[in-house]
């Protein structure tokens, strides 16, 4: 009988990029996979659940790390910045894990018809163990793939009983809130999918307090309780990932990565970068060339 782990590996085989990232036909919905340990990725991650199939992955979110291997799944409940690296994996035992990003609309919709749990630990990282029902939707999930005809006809009401599944769980209450009508969690992630548009540009607090349908001190207040950094930290972290993205994959010059998104001063980009990343932009892009070509 395939197994989860046999589900994610076939199709991870075939469609992971250079990135092992290995998007599917659903929305939202994407396997992973890694044939050695990596270096520290720095990224904001959206809501979601990653189920971990094979291999092992740390991920920390300020002071906080979480460790967790098969059989774990890691949720994120709002837009914070995590600096991830796999941990366990080879060309003999490849890592291996599945990804859902939660969507708000279906939380919405379900939260309306579901009991609420009681959960007074609302940290936006957590790790688990992976429950039964949720594993069993997935593996169902990824075995549509197979018959390409089915995946319109029957997506939707797969990846919605994920959903349901994880609300009824332990955590439902903290995923509960990223579907709350006008709720904090909802109202800043206006200004985040703002953020995320147009971050090489200047936004101003009150730009972004107005598409979350706040005043310019509550905004603030709120967007820092629920993404662990200010809009103006949110949105410098925003530009160094991509330039850092831009140097490693389009082998792009420092100068030309700081411009495009955003910077005035390569010197202040060179200053910031070092700051976030370790090592300013030239060593970075070449400790990582040098990786990529012992790892080759």
């Amino acid at each position: 009988m395939t197994t989860l782990l046999d589900a994610v590996r076939r199709h991870a085989e075939v469609h992971a990029d250079r990135e092992g990232m290995a998007p599917t036909p659903i929305q939202g919905v994407f396997a992973v996979r890694a044939t050695a340990t990596g270096d520290l990725k720095h990224d904001i991650s959206r809501p979601l659940l990653c189920l971990v199939v094979q291999g092992a992955k740390r991920v920390t979110m300020g002071t906080q790390s979480f460790d967790f291997s098969a059989g774990d799944s890691l949720l994120i409940t709002a837009d914070v910045p995590t600096v991830s690296q796999i941990t366990r994996a080879s060309i003999a035992a490849p890592y291996y894990s599945l990804v859902l990003e939660l969507d708000p609309a279906i939380i919405a919709d379900l939260a309306g018809q579901m009991k609420a749990v009681n959960c007074s630990d609302l940290a936006p990282v957590r790790v688990d163990q992976t429950d039964v029902e949720v594993a069993d939707a997935a593996l169902r999930l990824m075995r549509l793939l197979d018959r390409p005809a089915s995946v319109p006809v029957l997506q939707a009401q797969l990846v919605r009983e994920m959903h349901c599944w994880l609300l009824a769980g332990r955590h439902g209450d903290a995923i509960r809130r990223i579907g709350w009508p006008d709720g904090h969690v909802e109202r800043v992630a206006r200004a985040v999918a703002l953020l995320r548009t147009d971050f090489a540009k200047p936004l101003p607090i009150d730009r972004l307090a107005a598409a979350a349908g706040m005043s310019s001190s509550s905004f603030h207040q709120h967007f820092k309780a629920v993404t662990s950094l200010s809009p103006l930290q949110f949105q410098k972290q925003l530009r160094l990932i991509e330039a850092r993205r831009l140097m490693h994959s389009a082998g792009v010059s420092a100068a030309t990565a700081a411009f495009a998104v955003g910077y005035e001063s390569v010197s202040q980009f060179t200053r910031e970068y070092g700051r976030l990343f370790g090592l300013p932009p030239v060593s970075d892009a070449k400790a990582t060339r040098q990786l990529a070509q012992v790892a080759a």
